[in-house]
């Protein structure tokens, strides 16, 4: 599968997204920047014009829940490029409390659930089209461990993860015999104004790279980890040459991704 490079990152303007989108522009990647705040998106392209990498960038702004918004935005990114070759679901949010779900806001959660499941699929869907139209393309979801375990507070973000997480695997079953790829990538906990203010985080002093972010994402992107599509990876604890490493171990054992284990051959849902 040819491997192009040209890339749109979601919630680009800060955080994660910007990290990935100077990262990658760095690395001689165009970068598509898409999200709600215009000045944000526009100082992150300014920042990569000022580089010496040569890469394009289109600022494209969106409210990621609004469909025709979306639709609208990667169309302006499609007819200025000829096409899109990786989607980096990056944007996403997080319950403005930190408690169980008996004590949290239900409208609060639903608002996490919707922002950081309703934007990935619209972006997903408005990218495919043209991706299986050429055979090639890739689906990044900037996960989370809390889409994997159990956890005793941020619920509403625990099940958009989650959910993300089988989004992932559900486009591979569907595409991977089309030419589509798809990964989640748990960044680990990077420093940001979102783990800034959550209290789980108060005292924490160890945090992950985003070198490490970008390292695992440029690696999905250039085509070296395809074999482990449909799958979880992790910054700061994966690297681009362990899960090399580990691809056939982790295909064998059908690790890292959302299944239910059995209970043994004796098991009726094996």
């Amino acid at each position: 599968m040819g491997v192009g490079r040209r890339v749109v990152v979601s919630g680009a303007g800060r955080g994660i997204g910007r990290g990935i989108a100077l990262g990658l522009a760095a690395a001689g990647w165009d970068v598509g920047l898409v999200g709600r705040t215009r000045a944000h998106l526009d100082a992150v392209a300014d920042e990569i014009a000022r580089g010496s990498s040569g890469a394009r960038t289109v600022v494209a702004v969106a409210e990621l829940t609004d469909a025709a918004q979306v639709r609208a935005a990667v169309a302006d990114l499609q007819g200025a490029w000829g096409g899109i070759d990786l989607l980096v679901n990056n944007a996403g949010v997080i319950e403005h409390a930190e408690t169980d779900f008996a004590d949290d806001d239900v409208e609060d959660a639903w608002r996490v659930v919707e922002t950081n499941v309703r934007g990935p699929m619209l972006l997903a869907h408005a990218v495919l089209p043209d991706m299986l139209v050429r055979g090639s393309g890739r689906l990044l979801q900037i996960s989370s461990g809390a889409g994997y375990s159990r956890s005793s507070s941020y619920t509403g973000y625990g099940i958009s993860k989650g959910a993300l997480a089988r989004l992932t695997t559900l486009l591979d079953a569907q595409y991977r015999d089309r030419g589509i790829r798809t990964l989640d990538l748990a960044p680990g906990v990077v420093a940001t104004d979102m783990t800034a203010g959550m209290p789980v985080h108060a005292q924490r002093t160890a945090w992950t790279s985003l070198d490490d972010v970008v390292a695992l994402v440029r690696a999905f992107g250039d085509g070296e980890l395809d074999a482990l599509s449909g799958r979880l990876v992790r910054a700061g604890a994966d690297t681009v040459d362990s899960l090399r490493a580990a691809a056939d171990r982790i295909v064998a054992a059908d690790a890292r991704r959302l299944r239910v284990p059995s209970y043994g051959t004796d098991d009726p849902l094996a």
